[in-house]
């Protein structure tokens, strides 16, 4: 990936790193919802690399739900307000529920969704499952129930991780040098 490569400024978790954290989390996740009705959902666009990867690790019948959910827009940072693009298809009420998300970040998007949209669809459990966590960037009261991966403070992209919908298709996930995103500002 030279072309892509030559944007990050430097590395925070390699391929490999992220396929045995995936893994352990499916392990984690199988055990925790045997016997249980789990439907995942994931949050599109940023999570579909995660998603997919995690539900080949998870031993287990379960449905596949996906939401698209907007707070960033072409920037860096989270705009503070949620936009829902697309919503579930089915009916998950009596369901537990996995979200799967790319990065936790402020953790606003997440907020809203446990608290205006599962809550109000009678989930047996939510649960939510971020690949990467931000957790110096918090500020709701939200945690992840499933965490890959503690990150910098710095602008990450890779894995499912974009700028302006670029990036996602690096295998890793590494820091964006600033001049590539502090240009188009």
């Amino acid at each position: 990936m030279k072309n892509l490569d030559r944007d990050i400024e430097r590395v925070c978790f390699s391929a490999e790193e992220i396929a045995k954290r995936v893994k352990e989390l499916g392990e984690e996740i199988t055990r925790d919802y045997e016997e249980k009705d789990l439907v995942v959902v994931a949050v599109l666009k940023g999570s579909f690399v995660f998603a997919a990867d995690l539900l080949r690790e998870i031993d287990l019948p379960c449905d596949f739900e996906v939401m698209r959910v907007s707070s960033y827009g072409a920037g860096t940072e989270s705009s503070g307000s949620v936009k829902i693009i697309s919503d579930l298809d089915e009916d998950i009420s009596g369901r537990h529920v996995l979200m799967i998300e790319d990065i936790l970040d402020t953790g606003v998007t997440l907020t809203y969704l446990r608290d205006h949209v599962f809550a109000a669809r009678n989930t047996a459990s939510f649960k939510i499952c971020a690949m990467f966590d931000k957790t110096q960037r918090r500020t709701c009261d939200i945690h992840a129930d499933y965490r890959g991966f503690e990150t910098p403070g710095e602008f990450i992209v890779g894995y499912g991780l974009d700028y302006n919908q670029k990036y996602r298709n690096l295998p890793y996930v590494g820091v964006l040098k600033p001049e590539i995103y502090k240009k188009k500002m």
